[in-house]
């Protein structure tokens, strides 16, 4: 089993959503996280007056898959979260050792 989390565009969100539906994925976390990679953010104009603008706003979405999905997902989120432009993001794939649902008890690839 695997967590794929995938850094992204927050205007990207609605592309991955559906190109992960499409592949049959049922669930996904979203969270809004603040960060920078290469370009170290930017400067802004407001009233005239220039920022530097440190920490951009992305999107950290993850979701847990099967080992034999993972690759089928990364692609899924690659095709859908690529605009060309720096700043596209980052997809990092964990291992994960043990999943269990809450709710009903099952275990590793039945709480998936």
């Amino acid at each position: 089993m695997k967590i794929i989390m995938a850094i992204i565009k927050p205007f990207k969100l609605d592309e991955v959503r559906d190109a992960l539906t499409t592949l049959g994925i049922q669930g996904l976390t979203v969270t809004e996280v603040k960060g920078y990679g290469r370009q170290k953010g930017h400067t802004e104009i407001y009233r005239g007056t220039e920022y530097a603008v440190t920490f951009l706003p992305k999107l950290k979405v993850e979701v847990a898959v099967a080992s034999d999905m993972a690759d089928k997902v990364v692609e899924a989120i690659h095709s859908a979260a690529q605009t060309g432009q720096i700043g596209d993001g980052k997809i990092f794939v964990y291992s994960i050792d043990q999943v269990v649902r809450i709710r009903t008890g099952e275990a590793d690839a039945e709480a998936i």
